[in-house]
């Protein structure tokens, strides 16, 4: 995401107070950053708590941004950072850093079995079940994969923003992301597979 989803937006208004101009940056930006939140969460409620959380750190920091990252992508770290606090109260031990993620290189992320649905129609790629089990199969991703992966692949973030909203190096995330595509591969590749059998006893 950019700032041209909403170019006309004045970082001075937001900074003077103007209650308006504020209204119009949550208009623009609650749609994502929910998303991202409920993709992270998997809870209504908790994504709520982020969406709320998120806009009144803004509102109560918005005069210490220095404009180093777009805005959207400043909102997205606050986002982010929210929705991990609550994992971590979950789970102590979730971490989110270059040094967590040098940790575990030595696990093994390739696939043990790897299906080419490229030959499906779109229409059974694109369909309710196949975006739900790519939903449950993100939820089983490990959160440092996950929020990569979201910020990136769904949210449109690119490289550089999504190190700027989660404070990894550009490196980092290029490694989450390699794995969690890898990840999510492997997770789909037996439905997919199943579907490409039952298309071949079809024919």
């Amino acid at each position: 995401m950019s700032e041209k989803v909403l170019p006309e937006l004045s970082l001075d208004a937001l900074k003077s107070g103007d209650r308006d101009e504020f209204a119009r940056l949550v208009d623009a930006y609650s749609g994502p950053i929910y998303r991202l939140a409920m993709k992270m969460l998997g809870d209504g409620q908790d994504a709520e708590d982020v969406l709320q959380n998120t806009f009144l750190n803004a509102f109560k920091h918005i005069r210490s941004f220095e404009g180093r990252s777009t805005l959207a992508t400043w909102l997205y770290r606050i986002a982010a950072n929210e929705a991990l606090m609550m994992i971590r109260k979950q789970r102590p031990e979730t971490t989110l850093t270059d040094t967590s993620l040098e940790d575990d290189e030595g696990e093994d992320y390739s696939p043990v079995q790897f299906v080419d649905w490229c030959c499906l129609p779109e229409d059974e790629l694109l369909s309710s079940e196949a975006r739900s089990r790519l939903d449950r199969a993100i939820q089983r991703l490990p959160e440092r994969l996950r929020i990569v992966f979201i910020l990136r692949d769904l949210e449109g973030l690119s490289i550089q923003e999504t190190s700027q909203a989660l404070d990894l190096s550009q490196t980092a995330v290029k490694t989450c992301l390699l794995r969690a595509r890898l990840n999510l591969r492997e997770q789909l590749s037996s439905y997919y597979g199943e579907r490409l059998q039952d298309r071949s006893k079809q024919k």
